[in-house]
């Protein structure tokens, strides 16, 4: 299964804010609920217990005020979930709990194992019982094991041995929150300083929700201890990172400092890259809602067209990119968008996207301009092509599904029924982005992925744990 999520920790002292952390972590999942809709969990301790309650649905609609009520614990970790593969189901919910012989841990996990099925049937093979399909619940095993024999460092240390893929955790064993982050630091997760404690969040808005300081990123290898300070150990280090452009392009909040990036001048510089290297005269330059917004002000800015909304969002319904189910995401397109007709009608629309994945959504967007009245529309997609899947945590689909892994340019043009269609080149986001090309993960617009996965074409830079340096 492989999950594409929102992870939060927080740690108080225990005697001024003996039972805050539940309510932290709930206000801290709401700002990351963009990463994940189908489910939310919290766990917490008190000292003595851990707590948890987990369910279906938002944040906001599973957690009533009695349910925090009854999760007193002045430190404690949450989620919020999208699957891709495996099914949305309760079982699949986060955080996992697992008892050893130790006490119990609780574990949330945003990335996703290329090798957890391998790891499972090893686990299982021991006598372990699996609840779910999850790759966290791998995880959650592997930790609990290692932590018979060792001390809490070394068990982490033993386990990110042996996970292949990208993962961000929070980790909770007795009252201390624990923070990892993969080698190749593929999935953000940063380290927050509130009144009274700390805090660990997959982005930095989540910080600012709580009122909070952002401190830095965790680094990549990294395991960080939040108590009564915040302890650092840098288990593991690579000569190159790994970080998903996507974060940047369309998962994660433009208000969000990721890697020392302000996600929203990335995306700015990404509309002016594409204005720079595809001048093309219209009337306005619009967005498709939200993740092209920032994008689109970028454009005009560097073209002098006009900023005007084509289409308006309906916010109650949930991102069409992290559905599951292809029938939902369709449907859900008609309900999302609808037109400003007077906005529209008889110009020339250059339309700013984040992505074109399957060609489905952009076809339902260009038609509903058509509709609109517009003269022509010319598609600008703040993402190279989208050419091969990701094994690494978000969902794009298998290659077959991919249009541009078998469609040219002109052919998804053609397909999705734009006056034209370009694309941001492969150097101008990596320039937009703004650290090195050898930093970043571009597996899906490569198809050369940074660690190994089967039958898939890898780079040469760094592909297994025993190749880092340990520390």
């Amino acid at each position: 299964m492989r999950d594409k999520c929102g992870v939060v920790g927080v740690r108080f002292d225990a005697e001024k804010n003996r039972d805050a952390a539940a309510l932290y972590i709930y206000y801290a999942l709401q700002a990351l609920q963009h990463r994940g809709q189908e489910s939310a969990g919290i766990a917490v301790t008190n000292g003595s217990c851990l707590l948890s309650d987990k369910g279906m649905g938002l944040v906001s609609d599973y957690f009533s005020r009695e349910r925090l009520q009854k999760l007193a614990g002045y430190a404690g970790i949450g989620h919020v979930r999208y699957s891709t593969t495996g099914g949305s189901r309760p079982e699949n919910s986060q955080p996992y709990t697992v008892t050893y012989k130790g006490g119990t841990i609780a574990i949330a996990h945003n990335g996703n194992l290329v090798n957890y099925r391998e790891l499972k049937k090893e686990l299982e093979a021991e006598g372990r019982v699996f609840n779910s399909d999850s790759d966290t619940e791998v995880i959650a095993q592997m930790l609990a094991r290692e932590l018979i024999r060792n001390d809490i460092v070394e068990a982490v240390k033993e386990a990110m041995k042996r996970l292949v893929g990208s993962y961000s955790l929070v980790i909770l064993i007795g009252d201390k929150v624990i923070g990892v982050r993969d080698p190749l630091g593929f999935k953000p997760i940063c380290i927050g300083r509130v009144d009274g404690g700390y805090v660990l969040a997959s982005e930095s808005a989540a910080i600012d929700t709580l009122n909070g300081e952002l401190v830095r990123d965790v680094a990549p290898g990294e395991m960080v201890v939040l108590g009564d300070k915040i302890e650092s150990y840098r288990l593991f280090r690579c000569k190159n990172h790994a970080h998903c452009m996507f974060e940047y392009v369309y998962f994660a909040r433009p208000d969000s400092i990721i890697d020392g990036r302000l996600v929203y001048n990335v995306r700015h510089k990404i509309g002016e890259t594409l204005a720079a290297e595809c001048p093309t005269e219209a009337d306005i330059v619009s967005p498709v809602p939200d993740s092209g917004i920032t994008s689109a002000i970028g454009y005009s800015n560097s073209s002098s067209i006009p900023y005007a909304e084509a289409l308006i969002k309906n916010r109650y319904v949930n991102r069409t990119f992290i559905m599951p189910v292809q029938e939902l995401r369709e449907t859900a397109v008609r309900l999302k968008l609808n037109t400003v007709r007077s906005n529209i009608e008889g110009k020339r629309v250059i339309l700013i996207d984040d992505s074109i994945v399957r060609g489905t959504t952009s076809r339902r967007i260009v038609d509903l301009l058509r509709r609109g009245g517009a003269r022509e529309i010319h598609v600008r997609i703040g993402s190279p092509p989208i050419v091969s899947p990701c094994y690494l945590g978000i969902d794009m689909a298998t290659r077959e599904e991919l249009i541009a892994a078998h469609k040219s340019v002109k052919g998804v043009e053609f397909l999705i029924g734009a006056t034209s269609l370009y694309y941001i080149s492969l150097d101008g986001l990596v320039d937009a982005i703004g650290m090195p090309k050898e930093d970043l993960c571009m597996g899906c617009l490569t198809g050369v992925y940074p660690i190994e996965i089967p039958g898939e074409k890898c780079e040469d830079k760094q592909m297994k744990l025993n190749h880092f340096v340990s520390e």
